[in-house]
């Protein structure tokens, strides 16, 4: 579809040509062009991502409220990336089985349980509970998203179709961390969670009207297909990829939900300017992906994966060495940088998945990745109560040895 008008060229080239002209392409003639199916998808992903931004960076502060210690905190995050494991193959069995849309009503339904376990919690304990049901919007629809990008899009255009579904689920995220920490900051780390609370549940409500409107073809012909049989639709390039990405994963999860407590508990920022703070990272995120978009249609994905990986390992040895809120600005456009090649990663994962495995295959790609990663959290703790400082850098180091399995084992012609 030509003659796509955007606000710059840069996004004009991104944007046009997603998809051939068709009856689900919108916006004819207009900005975008982007296939219908994508469109809605990500505009759900942008609604309860405007909802959960407000409050999901603070809920390490949330927990340490409610009288959660250090540990508890990390069990937190370890429970999170546990139910992020165990979620993601029923997440693409139930879209393969059941259809796009009715998978995503399901897993919004269940997320917004969640979120009034969290508005009503007195103790943290209970806030366990919540996860178990808010992970099934960020675990479970995760196949799904993946299974409609590729459904609707030719293989040449799916990194692109990741590229825009990334630049709307992050638009969020600058605004909203932010305004979360103003809540919190005038009416206290609780009640500032709760009001948080309340419009992701109103946004909620909208999505579940938007996932009406999902409608895509699936093949069913072999939806008994078991773990094992998925298993062995693995292309040997996708086992190396899922090898080095569980190691980059175990960096981030040592880390990251403890980056809040180190920016405001030992470098003195408070919770305001650190919303101000993720802010910086997804603008810096959401600048990259076009042009990055752009860079790997010309030298191939590999060299954009191996930059993401290079990010993610600096990002915590750059926070632990800021000493300064200038400094921390510095380390968290690092934490931005580490989506150069997310499209790019994404779009290997879907481009090696058999048609009618697509939402299995991811499923069980991020399953193996989750499950593996699992510890990390509590790890991270362990090395937390030695000095908050060894948790940063051995996630560093870890970072880098994720990065060089990467490069040394999955070639460009696999990557490409």
């Amino acid at each position: 579809m030509r003659g796509a008008v955007c606000t710059s060229n840069a996004l004009n080239k991104c944007f046009v040509d997603i998809v051939p002209t068709s009856k689900n392409t919108i916006f004819e003639g207009g900005t975008l062009g982007l296939e219908r199916n994508v469109l809605t998808a990500s505009a759900i992903v942008f609604l309860l991502g405007l909802g959960e931004e407000l409050w999901k960076k603070f809920l390490p502060k949330y927990l340490e409220a409610l009288g959660a210690s250090v540990n508890s905190i990390g069990w937190f995050g370890t429970a999170n990336d546990f139910l992020d494991a165990i979620y993601q193959y029923p997440g693409g069995w139930i879209a393969d089985r059941f259809g796009r849309r009715r998978a995503f009503v399901l897993f919004i339904g269940l997320a917004a349980i969640g979120y009034f376990i969290y508005l009503f919690s007195f103790c943290w304990p209970l806030l366990f509970l919540g996860l178990a049901f808010t992970m099934a919007w960020q675990s479970m629809a995760s196949p799904a998203i993946f299974a409609i990008i590729g459904d609707a899009l030719p293989k040449e255009k799916r990194a692109r179709g990741f590229t825009v579904q990334a630049i709307l689920k992050r638009v969020p995220v600058i605004v909203a961390p932010l305004l979360g920490g103003i809540f919190i900051a005038k009416l206290g780390v609780q009640s500032g969670v709760r009001v948080g609370l309340v419009t992701t549940l109103f946004f909620a409500a909208l999505a579940l009207l938007l996932a009406r409107a999902i409608n895509v073809a699936i093949n069913t012909s072999a939806t008994t297909s078991n773990v094992q049989s998925v298993w062995r639709s693995f292309q040997a390039s996708l086992r190396r990829l899922l090898v080095s990405d569980i190691i980059i994963r175990t960096c981030e999860g040592m880390a990251g939900v403890f980056i809040v407590l180190y920016v405001t508990n030992i470098t003195g920022i408070n919770l305001a300017q650190y919303g101000a703070l993720v802010a910086v990272q997804v603008t810096t995120s959401i600048l990259v992906y076009v042009p990055a978009a752009q860079l790997a249609d010309r030298i191939g994905r590999k060299p954009l994966v191996v930059a993401t990986f290079i990010c993610f390992a600096l990002f915590p040895i750059a926070v632990v060495m800021a000493s300064s809120l200038s400094m921390l600005v510095f380390a968290f456009i690092i934490g931005g940088l580490r989506e150069i090649g997310e499209p790019a990663r994404k779009a290997m994962i879907v481009d090696s998945a058999a048609p009618h495995l697509r939402g299995r295959t991811v499923g069980l790609y991020y399953f193996m990745r989750s499950l593996a990663v699992t510890p990390a959290a509590v790890l991270g703790g362990w090395l937390w109560l030695t000095a908050p400082a060894v948790t940063f850098v051995v996630a560093g180091l870890i970072g880098f040895i994720g990065t060089i399995v990467f490069a040394a084992t999955v070639t460009e012609r696999y990557a490409g």
